[in-house]
């Protein structure tokens, strides 16, 4: 009785699994080229960011928050978002709110939860790797150093900053101010696609790219030399 009653369980998922991939399926093939053709508007994305001037930049502040916090979801989406709505110089400055707001947010529920809120979304083995770090004497210019390096995890390194004996402050700005590289290169080039400078668009994306790998074979020997 059991062994019918979990097959019939395992047939309803997968039934309503089914289910929701083909309603999801015929709403992208319904709205998607729809959405598309506006997003590729700047024109209407600003009129509608003009129309809405104070809601959209909310909307946008709050989703990047959200975004800093789960950390696990990627931030590069939600700067070009930005650059391409507000353009670079707005669209920078709406993101570091966002990031002030966040990162407030996580070391003071860091501080008063510790590993019981940290652990929620990542295992130690990420946090092990970071070890060195919180071990170091120079704990703040190592880890702005580290936050300034393109294609490290900032949001968990964020979390992380909690639970060391960095003071709310030294944190804050590290957080702020170690993210202008990434958003600042994201910003830059949706803003330009937004105006329809196409040469600027892909050198800041040529350039980000090259950001990301020279960053990533600098944190290496950094970590290399830091666990010598």
């Amino acid at each position: 009785m059991t062994d019918e009653v979990s097959a019939v369980a395992r047939v309803a998922g997968a039934a309503c699994a089914v289910a929701i991939v083909a309603a999801l399926a015929a709403a992208c093939w319904r709205y998607l080229p729809g959405i598309y053709a506006w997003l590729t508007d700047p024109a209407a994305v600003h009129a509608l960011v003009a129309e809405h001037a104070v809601l959209s930049r909310l909307a946008l502040v709050g989703i990047n928050a959200l975004q800093v916090v789960l950390a696990f979801l990627p931030g590069e989406p939600v700067e070009l978002a930005s650059g391409y709505a507000f353009g670079l110089v707005e669209g920078t400055v709406l993101c570091l709110i966002a990031s002030v707001i966040a990162s407030s947010a996580i070391y003071l529920a860091v501080r008063r939860w510790g590993w019981r809120l940290v652990g929620r979304f990542f295992d130690r083995a990420q946090l092990e790797r970071y070890a060195w770090i919180r071990d170091t004497r120079r704990l703040e210019l190592v880890m702005l150093a580290v936050f300034l390096i393109p294609g490290t995890p900032k949001d968990f390194l964020t979390y992380f900053a909690g639970l060391t004996k960095m003071r709310f402050g030294a944190v804050l700005a590290i957080t702020t101010f170690g993210r202008l590289p990434s958003v600042v290169t994201s910003t830059v080039a949706a803003s330009a696609l937004g105006t329809g400078d196409y040469t600027l668009a892909i050198a800041s994306v040529l350039v980000a790219g090259a950001l990301l790998l020279a960053g990533g074979i600098l944190y290496r020997r950094l970590e290399r030399r830091a666990k010598k």
